[in-house]
């Protein structure tokens, strides 16, 4: 996994360089409070999945002009605006190891960079007077903001099917990577069975991304994961491991469930049952195979297009989301 990484990284470092010379540039022209907030959260350990396959994807559908890199930073704002909010939402205190936005800045603040990054967004995606790229990144905004809505109203609820939730993961995270990927093609002016296998890339990278954050929650190292583990549940987030595992236990294990999901201050023993249960009734082993199997349908969406250096960093990208331990 380590050597995975590094060749990704060491294949992409030019990429990843003008990507983050890009976002702080974008933050520079305006008040301090919106490049102090904007900065803390997005240079405080982001991954940058979500600008590197809108890059990715235009190089590998033939774009070879200069504004790749300022768009695809349009995926890292929406996505930091999303943090921002899910965390004051969530009550949440720790991120990526570090205390809060809000904690430091309070909730005003905190909510108003969120907002500002949104509106940053759409303005960048403007610039570009392109109307398919816009009509993407607008729709992928309002995908994500309906599934945040719908994650609040499914708060706890442990009637939430595995349908359900999967089509929650998809409004909240596979649609953003999508509309990057998506994006790539649309700024290359790639034929529009192109756009669409790179959508599909994105869309089953965005699944296998959010499946996989699903089990760690359950077996990360918490220094590593930069949050205490069990921490969707002590949100209220039922996530896929547990959906299954309820949906497949008997009555008196489910009961113990239930009772424990129902306890406004989870314990640690508590969740150490929780996982003990989950894991008795497989919940991290479908919940990975799953991953697994996004993972390879996104490898597959990339045939359309000859093997090409581009081609094998998509690819290793892809699996790399299934190994990663962060």
């Amino acid at each position: 996994m380590k050597n995975l990484k590094r060749r990704i990284l060491e294949a992409v470092s030019n990429d990843l360089e003008a990507i983050e010379k890009a976002l702080t540039q974008n933050l520079e022209p305006y008040l301090s409070i919106v490049s102090h907030v904007a900065e803390y959260i997005i240079f405080g350990g982001g991954k940058r999945i979500r600008p590197l396959v809108m890059v990715l994807s235009a190089r590998m559908c033939g774009y070879n002009g200069n504004n790749d890199k300022t768009l695809s930073i349009v995926f890292e704002y929406l996505h930091t605006a999303t943090l921002l909010h899910d965390d004051l939402v969530d009550g949440a205190e720790v991120r990526r190891g570090n205390p809060v936005a809000h904690s430091i800045w309070g909730n005003p603040a905190t909510v108003l960079v969120g907002d500002f990054l949104l509106a940053r967004s759409i303005n960048i995606a403007a610039q570009t007077g392109l109307m398919p790229i816009i009509d993407v990144i607008s729709r992928a905004t309002a995908q994500m903001s309906e599934g945040e809505i719908y994650q609040l109203l499914h708060r706890g609820d442990i009637a939430l099917s595995e349908e359900q939730y999967m089509e929650l993961i998809e409004r909240k995270t596979a649609y953003l990577i999508q509309a990057a990927c998506q994006t790539g093609a649309l700024l290359a002016c790639a034929h529009e069975d192109r756009v669409q296998a790179m959508a599909q890339y994105g869309n089953h990278l965005g699944y296998a991304f959010q499946l996989v954050d699903d089990l760690l929650d359950y077996t990360a190292d918490a220094k590593v994961l930069g949050k205490a583990i069990g921490t969707d549940l002590k949100e209220g987030k039922l996530t896929l491991p547990l959906i299954y595992a309820l949906n497949h236990a008997g009555s008196e294990d489910r009961s113990k469930m239930e009772t424990i999901i129902g306890d406004d201050e989870l314990k640690a023993t508590e969740f150490n049952t929780i996982v003990d249960l989950v894991n008795k009734y497989d919940g991290i082993e479908y919940t990975r195979k799953l991953a697994k199997r996004h993972v390879n349908s996104a490898k597959e969406a990339l045939h359309l297009f000859d093997n090409s250096n581009t081609r094998t960093i998509l690819e290793d990208l892809a699996d790399y989301v299934l190994t990663r331990q962060m």
